[in-house]
C-alpha cells in the first residue's frame, strides 16, 4: 500500500491557514522592475478574485457572501512556493502565476510594502503571514526563507503532537492580535491532528470611517427587498454627496471613499438578479465600470449590515482546476521539505464585515477608483441599495482588491 503523505491543511477564518501534517509511518526591488512586479501580480490577484467570486456565487444557496480574495491568494502563493511539476502548474493557473518566479516574490513583497499604512493615516489596514513548523520537522531553509523575505512571514515553531492545544493557542492567540479581536479562535481542536507538520497563516484586517459619514438620524427602518416576493425591515442610511457613479443597462455602480481616499468601496447594484450578476461579473467589467464612473450629486440610500462567513474550500478551488493540491498521491510540495510528503488536507476562509454610518471594519484570514474631487453637477443621482448587491473593498493606490462581498439580506 502506498503510504499516506503529509497533509496541509490550509484553514482561515479571519485568517488563512494551511495546516501540513506528516505521516502517518514514517524585499522587492524599487523602480520601475518592481512597480511592473507590482502590477503583475494585482491583475493576477483581481483575475483570482472574480474567478473564486463567481464560484461561490453559484454555491452560495442565495445567502450572504464576504472573503477577501486577497488573503486567499496570499496564503496559496505562500504554499505556491513550495509546490513542484503537476501541482504547481494546476496552483498556478488557477492563481494566474504567469509569471517568472523572482517578478511574482517582489511583486507580494511590493504590495504588502504598499498596503501598510504610514503614519498620519485616517484608517487601519494590516497584512501578516506567518509559518508555524512542527519542531525539528526538516524545513528547507530555500522555502521557509522565502516565505520570510517576500512575504514577512517568520517562522515560529510549535509541538502539534506533542503539545496541541498550545500549538492551537499560540497560533489563535496571533489571529486574534492581527485582527484587533475580531477573529477568535481561528482554529478549532480537530483541525489538527498528530500529523500535522504546518501551518501557513494570513490575516487581513481594515477599518476605516467614510469620507463623507452618513448621519445616523437619517437612519431609519425600511423595506428591503430580498427577492420579488421577500422583503424585510432593515436599518437603511442616508446621505447626499458627490460621488463617483455611473448607471446603464440596468447596473448602477458607485464608490464610496473612506477617509484619506487610500480605500474605497465599490457598489454593484443591478436591477434585478444579483446572482446572475454574480455569475457573470468580470474584471473587464469592473474595470469598465469604474472608468464610466463621473461625479455626480447622489442621493444614496445603502442598509447597514453586519456578517460573519465561513467556507471550506477545498471543492471550490479544486473545481477551479487545481484537485491535485489536495490528493494525497497526487500532490507535490516536495519544494517544502524536498520530498513528496505533503498534500492540502483542508482549506478554511473566515470573514467578518461590518458596514455602519461612521465606515467599515473588515477581517479575513483572506476596483482601484481614482478619487478626485468631485465637481457639482447639476443633476442629482439616485443609488438605492434596497435590494441585493455586490460590493468590493479596495486598495486605490495598488488597485488590489481586498475583500469581497455580496448582501442578500441585511439583517440575517
Amino acid at each position: 500500500m502506498t503510504p499516506s503523505r503529509t497533509m496541509i491543511s490550509l484553514t482561515a477564518r479571519i485568517a488563512l491557514l494551511v495546516l501540513i501534517s506528516g505521516v502517518s509511518n514514517m524585499h522587492a526591488q524599487n523602480g520601475t522592475e518592481s512597480n511592473t512586479s507590482l502590477s503583475v501580480v494585482v491583475s493576477s490577484n483581481n483575475q483570482f478574485a472574480l474567478d473564486f467570486y463567481r464560484g461561490i456565487n453559484g454555491s452560495s444557496g442565495g445567502k450572504n457572501i464576504f472573503v477577501s480574495p486577497y488573503s486567499i491568494s496570499t496564503a496559496l502563493a505562500m504554499t505556491f512556493e513550495g509546490s513542484r511539476n503537476n501541482t504547481r502548474k494546476q496552483m498556478g493557473e488557477v492563481l494566474h502565476f504567469n509569471m517568472p518566479d523572482a517578478e511574482r516574490q517582489a511583486g507580494f513583497s511590493e504590495l504588502l510594502a504598499q498596503t501598510r499604512p504610514g503614519p498620519g493615516k485616517k484608517y487601519k489596514l494590516e497584512v501578516a503571514n506567518a509559518l508555524w513548523g512542527q519542531k525539528d520537522y526538516p524545513f528547507e531553509t530555500a522555502f521557509t526563507g522565502a516565505i520570510g523575505k517576500f512575504y514577512g512571514g517568520g517562522f515560529n515553531t510549535v509541538d502539534y503532537p506533542g503539545d496541541k492545544e498550545g500549538s492551537i493557542r499560540k497560533i489563535n492567540t496571533w489571529v486574534e492580535d492581527k485582527t484587533a479581536g475580531k477573529i477568535k479562535n481561528l482554529i478549532h481542536s480537530d483541525d489538527i491532528t498528530p500529523l500535522t507538520r504546518l501551518v501557513l497563516t494570513n490575516a487581513i484586517y481594515f477599518k476605516g470611517d467614510w469620507a463623507s459619514p452618513f448621519e445616523k438620524g437619517a437612519t431609519k427602518d425600511e423595506a428591503f427587498h430580498v427577492t420579488e416576493t421577500e422583503r424585510v425591515q432593515a436599518p437603511m442610511m442616508h446621505k447626499t454627496a458627490h460621488l463617483r457613479f455611473v448607471k446603464e443597462n440596468g447596473l448602477a455602480a458607485i464608490e464610496l471613499p473612506y477617509a484619506g481616499d487610500d480605500l474605497s468601496m465599490i457598489v454593484l447594484l443591478p436591477d434585478s438578479n444579483v446572482e446572475q450578476l454574480g455569475a457573470s461579473v468580470t474584471l473587464e467589467m469592473i474595470e469598465k465600470l469604474r472608468s464610466q464612473m463621473r461625479p455626480a450629486e447622489v442621493d444614496v440610500t445603502l442598509p447597514r449590515f453586519k456578517f460573519e462567513t465561513r467556507y471550506i474550500l477545498n471543492q471550490e478551488l479544486g473545481k477551479m482546476g487545481m484537485p491535485d493540491a489536495f490528493d494525497e498521491f497526487l500532490a507535490d510540495f516536495s519544494g517544502m521539505t524536498g520530498k513528496k510528503m505533503l498534500h492540502i488536507s483542508e482549506v478554511i476562509h473566515q470573514a467578518m464585515i461590518d458596514v455602519n454610518e461612521e465606515g467599515s471594519e473588515a477581517a479575513a484570514s483572506t476596483a482601484v477608483v481614482m478619487s478626485k474631487k468631485a465637481l457639482r453637477m447639476p443633476m442629482k443621482e439616485t443609488f438605492r441599495a434596497d435590494h441585493p448587491f455586490i460590493f468590493t473593498i479596495v486598495h486605490n493606490g495598488t488597485g488590489s482588491i481586498l475583500f469581497m462581498g455580496r448582501v442578500t439580506n441585511p439583517v440575517s
